[in-house]
């Protein structure tokens, strides 16, 4: 079995929150097609510097990371940010690392879209035992 990814879209929340407003028009949302690495043993979104940066994202906090070697690093919390993938979204925040590495896709918006990682195709699946999927499409 191989590595997961998966092609998501990241879009700054508060611009959808000012375009939904009229503050802001629909063609100047900040948004972002990437390949995420697709790891449920991770926690959160994990975004480069660079592309929190092509994102305008805004920090909302610091917190000691946890790094897959078990070193531990301090990192910049920004957000919020939807992320989508096929008919689902959810809202997270995401941590910054310095290094150019690929967009971590973690377990919290993993199950915030109700997805998991199918080892055997090396894809990314919408659950396919969710009671409620009417709930999760988009609209």
């Amino acid at each position: 079995m191989g590595l997961t990814y998966a092609e998501i879209d990241l879009v700054r929340a508060d611009d959808l929150a000012l375009a939904r407003a009229g503050y802001l028009p629909a063609d100047q949302v900040n948004q972002l097609r990437v390949l995420a690495l697709v790891d449920s043993g991770a926690s959160m979104l994990t975004l480069s510097r660079s592309l929190s940066q092509r994102l305008k994202l805004a920090k909302v906090d610091e917190v000691d990371a946890e790094l897959a070697n078990g070193d531990v690093m301090r990192a910049d919390v920004v957000g919020p940010i939807e992320v989508r993938f096929q008919n689902r979204k959810t809202v997270v925040n995401a941590i910054v690392v310095e290094a150019n590495t690929d967009a971590l896709l973690g377990a919290i918006p993993m199950q915030g879209m109700d997805v998991r990682a199918d080892p055997k195709r090396a894809h990314l699946i919408l659950n396919p035992e969710s009671p409620d999927k009417a709930r999760m499409l988009l609209k």
